[in-house]
């Protein structure tokens, strides 16, 4: 008898190729061209893209990209890793399936519309997809729905499918974040602030009705509440702002500044909307933020890793799979 095939896509936002100029172009245009990403009048976006953005703007983050890579994308090759966890974990537990667990990037390699083509020429009888986003964004989460959604379109023997929207709030996640920053400070010592830094969203998509930030602040809160810490001691911020509109507050870079103005000299920063490392924690907080800290009189600034492939965070991933997978299940049963 044929065991069942199941399709986990495990999915992150994505990265370019290569830390040049011209591979961060390519980057750059799929992921502005986005209009999830950007909410602009689709023609004055274009201009400002192809006139002002990717003429300038991929020099200077192929730069940034540069410090940060390896033998590959730091991102990239997180993923991998947690790919391999969850697929070594979950064909042993679930071993009545045929089951794969496969990378995938809303933007760039390997991207996700490749993945589902890959669908037609191995016909699954269930796909579920993990995007890797705690907290359900309409700029990061929905753009995975939008190309399912394109793909259902297109197929006319449809296998069952599961998205798992978000667990910003689900205990094992706020857990395996509590316990990062405990590991960390039980080999480094602490600090007088912890500051959570979350990417963050222009202010009118929360004002729209985007939940992202509200759920932010819940995860923090939760996490402070796990540590113990009392509100003098942590805080809550938003980073990696674009263009001149508001985003959401208050700012990283400006707590930062504030802190050191105000006499603290030492600050650890943790940014739990990441699932993986990438530019954005690797570069901008753990080397943009230092310097600005203690150019301001800072003395001490620590980054404290994301999760990546700790057994916390494989163990976090493999419980929201487990939920879907034995629903699959009890599915399957009873449609024999």
């Amino acid at each position: 008898m044929l065991k069942p095939k199941i399709l986990v896509i495990v999915a992150n936002l994505g990265t370019p190729d290569a830390p040049s100029a011209s591979a961060v172009r390519r980057f750059l245009k799929d992921f502005l061209s986005d209009p999830r990403v950007i909410e602009i009048p689709r023609l004055l976006w274009k201009i400002i893209l192809f006139g002002f953005v990717l003429p300038f703007r991929p020099k200077r983050v192929a730069h940034a990209y540069a410090q940060i890579w390896t033998t590959d994308s730091p991102m990239r090759q997180i993923l991998l890793d947690q790919v391999k966890a969850l697929e070594q974990q979950l064909t042993v537990q679930y071993s009545d399936f045929d089951l794969r667990v496969v990378p995938a990037m809303t933007y760039g390699q390997p991207n996700i519309q490749a993945v589902l083509d890959q669908v037609a020429q191995q016909p699954q009888d269930h796909i579920i997809v993990l995007p890797l986003f705690p907290q359900y964004s309409a700029t990061s989460t929905a753009p995975i729905y939008d190309v399912m959604a394109k793909w259902i379109r297109t197929q006319r023997n449809l296998p069952g499918l599961s998205i798992i929207r978000d667990y910003y709030q689900h205990p094992l996640y706020i857990q395996a974040l509590a316990q990062s920053v405990i590991n960390y400070r039980e080999q480094h010592g602490s600090a007088e602030k912890l500051l959570m830094s979350f990417h963050g969203i222009p202010q009118p998509y929360a004002d729209k009705g985007d939940p992202y930030a509200d759920r932010c602040r819940i995860t923090a809160q939760k996490v402070a509440d796990a540590l113990g810490l009392e509100p003098n001691q942590w805080a809550i911020s938003f980073q990696s702002r674009f263009g001149k509109q508001e985003w959401v507050k208050p700012y990283t870079d400006q707590i930062l500044q504030q802190w050191a103005e105000q006499g603290v000299r030492s600050v650890q920063i943790c940014s739990p909307a990441f699932s993986a490392d990438c530019l954005e924690t690797l570069e901008e907080l753990a080397l943009q933020n230092a310097e600005l800290f203690l150019n301001a009189g800072g003395e001490s600034y620590r980054y404290i890793p994301a999760l990546n492939s700790s057994p916390e965070h494989i163990e976090l991933l493999n419980q929201l799979l487990q939920a879907h997978l034995d629903a699959v299940t009890l599915t399957l049963q009873v449609q024999a």
